[in-house]
C-alpha cells in the first residue's frame, strides 16, 4: 500500500510555519494597474536554471492575475499556457481579459510581458471545486512511496546546479536520481514526494506551480536541460494538507521533442492535479 497521510508523523518533522505571507504568496503577487492590466516581479527565488524563471511559476502569476479579473470562481480548474520566449526576473505586466463568466465557471486570458514583449500566453478556466457535483470513475492510484521520513531529500545537491527553486520546494525521493549523482539511468519516469519548504499547505492555485516544479525526468536521461514550449494543467480537487505525492513520465523524445506527463496526489491519496508538458531539449 501506499504510504499517504502524512499529517501526523511525529517522526518527519514538518517545516516551519510561515507566520507572515509565505515565499509563494509574496512571489505571486499581482498588482492591479489600470483595466485589464497587472504589475508584477518575476523573483530569482524560482529560477529553474540560472537567470531562467520556472515556467509554472511564471503560469501561476498568469493564473493569480486571471484570477483576480474573475471574483466568484475560486479555483482554476484547467490552465494553458503557451511560451512565447525566455522571460526573466524583474518587473512585468499582465493582460487580462475575461472571456466569458458563466453560470458555473468563467474563462479568461493572460498575456504576460517584459521589456515590451509577450512572454507567455495563458488561458484559464475557473470554477468551484467545493460545489462540483456528478459521477466519479477514477482507475488511476496514487504512486507507491515510503513515507518521506524514510525518503531523501536533495535541496542542496539540486540548487548546486543553479535551481533557486529547490530551495522553495522541498522534494524526498526513495532514492537519489541518477543524473544528480553523475550517472543517468536512462529511466525517464520517477515518483516522488514534495511540500513548499517554508510550510505553506498547497493550494488550487500553487498546484499550477508543482506541477512543474521538479527536474524534468529527461535529466536521467542525459539531458539536464529542458524549456518548456506548452503547458496545461488540471486541477481536479482541493488539495488536503500535508506532503504531496507525485509521479512524472516521459515516454517519448523525438528528435530533440518530449512530453512530460505529471500527476500530484494529496495527503488523502486523492488526484488534486495532473500536467502535460511538451518541451525540447536545450534552450531554444
Amino acid at each position: 500500500m501506499p504510504y499517504l497521510d502524512t499529517r501526523d508523523d511525529a517522526r518527519d518533522e514538518p517545516p516551519p510555519s510561515s507566520v507572515s505571507a509565505s515565499v509563494f504568496d509574496t512571489d505571486t503577487t499581482v498588482r492591479p494597474v489600470g483595466a485589464g492590466e497587472y504589475a508584477a516581479e518575476l523573483s530569482p527565488r524560482w529560477n529553474s536554471a540560472p537567470a531562467l524563471p520556472n515556467g509554472g511559476y511564471q503560469l501561476a502569476l498568469c493564473t493569480r492575475a486571471m484570477a483576480d479579473a474573475v471574483p466568484g470562481y475560486p479555483d482554476p480548474l484547467v490552465v494553458a499556457a503557451t511560451f512565447l520566449r525566455p522571460a526573466s526576473p524583474g518587473p512585468a505586466t499582465i493582460a487580462v481579459e475575461t472571456v466569458r463568466a458563466g453560470r458555473t465557471v468563467a474563462t479568461a486570458e493572460a498575456r504576460l510581458n517584459q521589456n515590451g514583449k509577450e512572454v507567455v500566453r495563458a488561458v484559464a478556466t475557473f470554477g468551484d471545486l467545493a460545489a462540483a457535483t456528478g459521477p466519479t470513475l477514477e482507475r488511476g492510484e496514487p504512486p507507491t512511496l515510503p513515507p518521506p521520513h524514510e525518503c531523501t531529500g536533495f535541496t542542496e545537491a539540486a540548487a548546486a546546479f543553479g535551481a533557486a527553486i529547490a530551495e522553495q520546494v522541498e522534494y524526498r525521493v526513495p532514492e537519489l536520481p541518477g543524473w544528480l549523482r553523475g550517472e543517468p539511468s536512462g529511466r525517464t519516469e520517477a515518483s516522488f514526494w514534495m511540500r513548499f519548504t517554508d510550510g505553506r499547505d498547497a493550494d488550487t492555485l500553487s498546484l499550477v506551480a508543482l506541477v512543474d516544479a521538479a527536474a524534468p525526468v529527461v535529466a536521467d536521461a542525459g539531458h539536464l536541460g529542458s524549456s518548456t514550449i506548452q503547458l496545461t494543467v488540471h486541477v481536479r480537487r482541493r488539495p488536503a494538507p500535508g506532503w504531496l505525492a507525485c509521479h512524472a513520465v516521459t515516454r517519448h523524445l523525438i528528435d530533440g521533442y518530449h512530453e512530460e506527463d505529471f500527476e500530484i496526489w494529496d495527503a488523502e491519496g486523492r488526484l488534486v492535479a495532473q500536467g502535460r508538458q511538451f518541451a525540447v531539449v536545450g534552450r531554444r
